[in-house]
């Protein structure tokens, strides 16, 4: 193709955005080029006898009735419109599995019914493939749900009927009970009361049949702190529960002067073992799994290029050699011509263009997104004769011999004041030795403290932390990895070979920061269960005997970003805009790299239910932070793709993909069954929550200046996973960074700047993160 043809096509993408009369020719020009897609049989059967009628339906923006078999035996009648499915219509798959209802450009998109061989149906929303909106799903062994869903699982009110007679009429979420609701057993007993997860939990009511009754609050099920046991006859017990006879304690308070002296609160709970809430049915297949063989597409050859860290190319012509293809196949031959009036045309729009300066300033459009460089393993492993091999060891020996090993398990979670003073802290000595509390070590002698250990241990209890998995992740046989070298702050970070936690040396400042809003931040994290804050499990201190006399203190946080997913691009956004960018090359640039925000390229959509839990939680975890008076946080992001093809292109979402392209099981692919595969498994929906495995669809953005914060959106979308959390929330706005402050005010926006006053600085962040983090329409 000539530079010529180049500069005509540039000129008329530039006209058909720019009026609507533009826009008229190009239909003209563009809706006589499709071919519509064929079987192979039907080609050779309608060649010499349809060419009309297939000419007139291969326009593109005609929809028609098609009926076909496919390549693969699937079967489908009903509207259809370029290569896809769309309309009303009817799609019937080789292993029995039936769609009747509304398509959208391929995906089961508006009101449907769904029907596997095995006798079960859904009837009622779909959206993008999956069930979503309301719908009946009714199981082959007669389980039927009626209520809210979303992305395949059940998602706000709804009304359970079991095949054995149970019925759960009450709130869900990611696919379990959840909130308010009612289970009403087949002997007309009930529990109406608070669920979480699947099991009764929080403040209820169970009532049997016989009359007796138990108010009170529930944990796993069974009574779980105060409550009342209640005969018929007005005769009560009140007290403290529990499964642990030891903690059990109350009062019997008859009706009358007959006493009932023999009764034992124990028989309450063998009598709730005998009353198992169902778990329902399994959906081996889900409508979203379901793919149609109706999708094809040409290959392209593209020459390489640099791209930018947000897919910006330099300006060049490639992109407009490969839309001429348009008018032309690939081969060159029978390729259609332009008329000479059309040309004119042409003609008349470039000289105009170039008169106004649009040609020069014309951009090239976003290259195809790949798969970024897969990464190393991150981290450098302490062995014996690394710099900090000693202090690992330390750490190690004090936690599995004091922090963990040796501490009492928490009975309760409601702790006295007197837990969070900071000097409540205990001193252990550790010589090489061994005392009758330590083991003998190859270490130097060295002195461990550990800070308010009852809170720590109740907020392991909270974050659910089991103590032998926690010692053992850390204290393990498997030695710890060093992430980087000291930077500016002088700490260092520490992750455990299973990558669960994370270890940092902490500044006294910080530590005073984190003893001062201890108390305040304990008691968030147990108000709020979704909390995207980081988690803190401990906090300790090595002292370093000898002439150094060295204090090392260090904290334990959980690693945001362990997931089953990979992690192929990472996000430190602040919603600020000076030196928020990478200071990397891009070939050193992999899946490693922390971007920021003016690297970020993407708008993130979720569902509508996800997304008015997380602005309702970012609202509350910022206001926490600006009551404690912490800025200069970060949203960590993590996006791990879940559609690329073998060659590590991504795929936008609704793209055509060859027809029997085969898959490497090597290449880094994760698709859509197989996420589905995990909303799908009861076992596996405990991962996914408000900022964890979370499904989401990010809109492609480019900016129009590098200083712009958000860029405009594309329209292209990808399939992703998303994980996310509130990071570095230990700097409060003292004195330096009120300097810092006025420093950076003189010669910078100070809007821009990232030291701002917390209430500033929160709410400047939840606009920014409100405008990435979106709803998906």
């Amino acid at each position: 193709m000539s530079k010529e043809q180049g500069c005509v096509l540039k000129a008329w993408e530039v006209t058909v955005r720019k009026t609507q009369q533009a826009k008229k020719r190009a239909n003209s020009i563009f809706g006589t080029v499709s071919v519509s897609p064929q079987t192979d049989d039907e080609a050779t059967t309608t060649e010499e006898n349809d060419d009309e009628t297939s000419t007139s339906r291969s326009s593109i923006g005609e929809l028609y009735h098609a009926e076909r078999v496919l390549p693969n035996g699937d079967y489908y009648t009903g509207q259809w419109y370029d290569s896809f499915p769309h309309g009303h219509g009817k799609y019937l798959w080789t292993d029995g599995c039936m769609y009747i209802g509304e398509w959208y450009n391929g995906k089961t998109m508006g009101k449907g019914k769904f029907g596997w061989p095995s006798g079960a149906t859904y009837e009622g929303e779909f959206k993008s493939g999956y069930m979503d909106g309301i719908g009946t799903y009714t199981g082959p062994s007669g389980d039927t749900y009626r209520g809210q869903w979303v992305m395949n699982l059940k998602h706000g009110h709804g009304i359970k009927s079991y095949a054995n007679g149970d019925v759960y009429d009450g709130e869900w979420r990611r696919g379990l009970q959840e909130a308010q609701g009612k289970y009403r057993w087949r002997d007309e007993s009930y529990y109406i009361g608070e669920w979480k997860n699947g099991m009764i939990c929080g403040k209820g009511t169970f009532v049997w049949t016989d009359g007796s009754r138990y108010d009170g609050f529930w944990d796993d099920g069974f009574p779980s702190g105060n409550g009342t046991f209640k005969w018929d006859d007005g005769s009560f017990y009140v007290g403290h529960w529990s499964q642990d006879p030891e903690e059990m304690n109350g009062t019997y308070y008859p009706s009358g002067t007959e006493e009932n002296l023999e009764w034992d609160p124990k028989e309450v709970f063998n009598n709730l073992s005998e009353y198992k809430i169902c778990s329902g049915e399994r959906v081996p297949v889900l409508p979203s799994h379901k793919k149609l063989s109706v999708w094809n597409s040409s290959k392209r050859v593209e020459k390489p290029r640099r791209i930018s860290v947000d897919g910006r190319v330099s300006v060049g012509l490639d992109r407009a050699f490969e839309k001429m293809n348009m008018w032309g196949s690939e081969s060159g031959e029978g390729a259609a011509d332009i008329d000479s009036t059309t040309r004119r045309d042409l003609d008349a729009e470039i000289m105009r263009l170039e008169a106004e300066g649009f040609i020069q300033s014309l951009k090239p459009s976003p290259v195809p997104m790949r798969l970024p460089r897969a990464g190393r393993k991150q981290g450098e492993t302490i062995s014996k004769g690394h710099r900090n091999y000693e202090l690992m060891l330390n750490l190690q020996l004090g936690i599995s011999r004091h922090a963990v090993g040796k501490q009492a398990a928490v009975v309760s979670l409601d702790l006295k004041h007197s837990a969070f003073d900071p000097k409540e802290k205990v001193w252990t000595r550790f010589p090489p030795e061994g005392t009758k509390y330590t083991p003998p070590h190859q270490s130097s002698e060295f002195k461990w403290k550990d800070y308010c250990p009852l809170v720590f241990r109740s907020l392991r209890k909270l974050f659910k932390v089991d103590p032998a998995d926690y010692m053992l992740s850390i204290c393990g046989d498997d030695a710890l990895r060093e992430l980087s070298s000291p930077g500016k702050s002088g700490s260092f970070f520490y992750l455990t070979n299973d990558d669960r936690y994370m270890i940092k040396t902490m500044k006294k400042s910080e530590t005073k920061v984190l003893l001062r809003m201890l108390a305040a931040y304990y008691n968030h994290v147990r108000a709020f269960e979704n909390t995207l804050v980081i988690r803190f499990y401990g906090l300790h201190c090595v002292k370093l005997t000898g002439t150094i006399q060295k204090k090392v203190r260090f904290v334990i946080m959980g690693n945001l970003f362990c997931s089953e997913y990979s992690v192929h691009r990472r996000f430190d956004l602040k919603g600020s805009s000076l030196g928020r960018t990478t200071d990397k090359p891009e070939s050193e640039i992999n899946s490693n790299t922390i971007l920021k925000d003016l690297d970020l390229n993407f708008i993130f959509r979720l569902q509508k239910a996800w997304y008015q839990e997380f602005i309702r939680q970012v609202d509350k975890d910022c206001e926490f932070l600006e009551q404690e008076r912490i800025m200069d946080y970060s949203l960590l992001v993590g996006i791990h793709f879940r559609e690329a093809s073998v060659a590590g292109e991504l795929i936008p979402s609704g793209a055509r993909t060859p027809i029997g392209e085969s898959e490497d099981e090597s290449a880094p692919r994760l698709s859509r069954a197989d996420v589905d595969h995990l909303l799908s498994d009861p076992t596996r929906w405990a991962s996914i929550r408000l900022g964890g495995n979370m499904p989401a669809r990010a809109e492609r953005t480019m900016r129009r200046s590098d200083c712009e914060l958000v860029g405009e959106p594309t329209g292209e979308y990808y399939e992703v996973v998303m994980i996310f959390g509130i990071i570095d929330i230990l700097q409060d706005y003292d004195i330096s960074k009120k300097l810092e402050h006025a420093y950076k005010s003189i010669q910078y926006d100070p809007t821009s700047i990232s030291a701002v006053d917390p209430r500033l600085y929160s709410r400047r962040f939840r606009d920014f993160i409100f405008k990435v983090i979106t709803e998906d329409d």
